[in-house]
């Protein structure tokens, strides 16, 4: 950024003919080549585009940040130097960063390995575990798999993908992994089941196969639940099998009162660490701590290198450590647990939420669920309902309170729970009390809400289910009272008028003045022409909100089949006025006769003879059609008096004070209504005019004695028709 401020700016030409030639669209290479300044502001355009977006910002990266990132800078740097003073500056740095870990994490005798994919140590560790039952592994290769298949053991709490990857790494077959189930009767249901893990065990043991390595969790990807690892470890020893753990969970190693279930991880064979996340540092390395003997075996695996610039891999992390201090990585994890514990507190007071939390004291994970009692005699199929509603709640509170970090998970067995995992999202995101505070407050506010859509969504689908008119989508994907569609009762035209009649009727609810949300249903919803109603409130008439659903619907379809009735009627008239025309035109021509049809003839006999013939004349009464639009008019003023008394739409009266307290509301909603009043009133005035004088079109024409051409009488009397 030095380089950019100080080198030349980037001139205003320049700008519009990036603007107009730059896309995203790899280019030749330039041959002469380019300088830095212009590099760099290339990768500034690829970072940042060219629109000025004010909502896509990058993270916010503190000073331990940039301490990471400078180490990525450094690294190159030192890869240049003498080979010998790069050997002793990356031991060094090794040496420090695996001391300081190890102290942190009460992991004693340990060794690390650093790499980017946090998956990547647990392959280096099976394949340490391969070598080591497998004597002649490095010569014969997958013969010596054949003959005693090894077999790894993971939770099935663990990780997805886990498991499959480890297999492709290490080219096994699926059928080496064993996914072990959780407790199903006794102690967490994210937990692994102990006893079925040992018999797993010993009948792999008792068809010859090989127990490899176990896989444990000290706080679950989902709920953040942590493994018996005391008694697992003692299965391994008696097995001789290699113990892996990782989890969340194991940052609290750092902090001075740690829970027993969390201690027992130190006694594992390995463990990942993802100290990234925990501190808030971009771009620095996962961690394996493990402890093996062999030196020798470990190189074969690939978990220590020769090469020193493999060892630089360690730079950002051990840069980063030393600007936190051993009280700045406390402090930090310490103020992700204490989060967890504010917001678990403030849970408790919640009506309808119930929480999945292991260790109430420890735990850095909140999982928690909006629930209400099956006692209630809520409908069939509420689980799946809970499980969209809680998706709505978890969306709601991420996009309101951003800075929380909550986020969606799914559970086999709870559902779709709502989780805080400060641990993950804190550092980086800067998350304090007031956030706490506010996710508390935001949830508070949606809690009532969920109880009367839940409450009323059985309501909603009883009275449209006693409408004709009406017919009720069932989608349990909606996160809202539910679904319905406008039918057309004539068989005939259902098909074509269905699809008119619901789009016009959800244009129609969307105007109206209401709290409720309309729409058109979900993105991949299967349902066509269909209308959604969103969340519902305490004050809701449901009864109110069909019948106006149904009479707006009426209306539709009235005006529809009203405009057809005007243009059959119109069709039909002008056949009529046709035939009238033509039986005009004959009786003319038998009472003035043929000669004085003749050009030239007839104008010469209608001056000595003039014909003394009167023009028949014809009516038509505009009352007729104002008295059904008058019909029509009046139901929608009847209508919009009983909408517009009231704050909002398909309120109960008396059901809250909202409507009632508020003076001004009131008031701006009459005089709204008074004005719409006296619209209306002019317009009923406009439309009597005709009724009381109709008009009649009288075409009764007496001629004069005055002489009229021929063409000119032709061309008045067609007029006049």
């Amino acid at each position: 950024m030095k380089i950019l401020e100080s080198g030349k700016l980037e001139s205003e030409q320049g700008k519009e003919r990036r603007k107009l030639s730059w896309k995203d669209i790899p280019g030749p290479l330039q041959g002469d080549g380019q300088d830095v300044v212009s590099i760099l502001q290339l990768v500034q355009n690829l970072m940042h585009g060219d629109d000025d977006q004010q909502g896509q910002r990058m993270q916010y990266v503190g000073e331990q940040g940039h301490m990471a990132l400078l180490g990525h800078s450094l690294a190159a740097y030192i890869s240049v130097l003498e080979r010998e003073r790069l050997r002793k500056l990356t031991t060094r740095i090794l040496s420090d960063t695996t001391l300081w870990l190890c102290r942190l994490f009460r992991y004693e005798n340990g060794s690390a390995y650093y790499h980017e994919d946090d998956r990547e140590g647990l392959v280096k560790v099976c394949r340490l575990v391969i070598n080591t039952h497998y004597e002649d592994y490095a010569t014969e290769g997958f013969t010596m798999l054949s003959s005693k298949h090894p077999v790894i053991y993971q939770s099935a709490a663990c990780r997805p993908g886990l498991g499959q990857h480890l297999c492709s790494q290490l080219a096994l077959p699926l059928s080496c992994l064993c996914i072990v189930p959780c407790n199903t009767m006794f102690g967490s249901l994210h937990q692994m089941d102990v006893a079925l893990l040992d018999k797993l065990i010993r009948d792999d043991r008792e068809s010859g196969k090989v127990p490899l390595l176990l896989i444990a969790n000290a706080g679950t990807p989902g709920a953040g639940h942590t493994d018996k690892l005391s008694r697992l470890k003692e299965l391994c020893v008696q097995y001789n099998m290699w113990l892996h753990v990782e989890g969340v969970n194991l940052a609290t190693l750092a902090l001075g009162q740690v829970s027993s279930a969390v201690t027992a991880a130190t006694k594992c064979d390995s463990m990942t660490l993802t100290p990234g996340p925990w501190l808030g540092l971009p771009a620095v390395p996962a961690v394996t701590l493990y402890r093996h003997e062999d030196p020798a075996l470990s190189l074969a695996a690939g978990l220590t290198s020769s090469q020193p610039v493999e060892k630089l891999r360690a730079l950002p992390l051990w840069l980063s450590l030393q600007y936190l201090g051993h009280d700045g990585i406390l402090q930090r994890i310490k103020h992700a647990s204490q989060l967890s514990q504010q917001l678990l507190e403030h849970l408790k007071t919640l009506a309808s939420i119930k929480t999945s939390v292991e260790d109430e004291l420890n735990s850095p994970v909140v999982v928690f669920r909006f629930s209400q009692d099956s006692a209630q005699g809520y409908f069939a199929g509420e689980r799946d309902v809970l499980d969209v509603l809680n998706r709505w709640l978890g969306e709601q509170l991420a996009q309101q309170v951003p800075l929380s970090g909550v986020d969606v998970v799914e559970l086999e067995d709870e559902g779709t729970c709502v989780r805080f995992s400060p641990l993950m999202t804190a550092a980086a995101l800067g998350t304090q009390e007031n956030d706490v505070a506010a996710l508390v407050e935001k949830l508070g506010e949606m809690i009532p809400v969920l109880s009367c859509t839940l409450r009323y969504r059985q309501d909603f689908k009883d009275e449209v289910l006693q409408q004709a008119s009406l017919s009720y989508i069932e989608d349990l994907s909606w996160p809202g009272l539910g679904g319905v569609r406008a039918t057309d009762l004539d068989e005939d035209k259902r098909q074509h008028s269905v699809e008119k009649i619901n789009n016009d009727l959800l244009k129609k609810l969307m105007e109206l003045d209401t709290d409720l949300y309309f729409s058109g249903g979900p993105e991949f919803c299967e349902e066509k022409n269909c209308i959604f109603i969103g969340m519902a409130t305490e004050d809701l008439d449901v009864a109110e909100l069909v019948e106006t659903i149904v009479s707006i619907g009426r209306e539709i379809e009235e005006s529809g089949k009203l405009f057809e009735n005007m243009t059959e009627v119109v069709r039909r008239g002008i056949q009529e006025a046709e035939l009238q025309l033509q039986k005009a035109n004959e009786e003319k021509l038998m009472e003035e006769g043929v000669l004085r049809q003749i050009p030239l003839v007839g104008p010469v006999l209608n001056w000595f003879s003039p014909v003394q013939a009167s023009v028949k004349g014809r009516t038509f009464n505009l009352a007729e059609g104002i008295d059904v639009l008058k019909g029509i008019k009046c139901h929608k003023v009847a209508h919009s008096t009983t909408c517009c008394f009231g704050q909002k739409l398909f309120r109960r009266h008396g059901a809250g004070s909202d409507s009632v307290s508020d003076t001004s509301s009131v008031s701006q909603l009459e005089e709204s209504f008074r004005e719409t009043a006296h619209v209306q009133a002019n317009n009923a005035d406009e439309a009597e005019v005709p009724e009381e004088r109709h008009v009649h079109i009288v075409e009764e024409t007496a001629l004069s004695d005055q002489r009229v051409p021929e063409g000119q009488e032709t061309e008045s009397v067609d007029t006049l028709r």
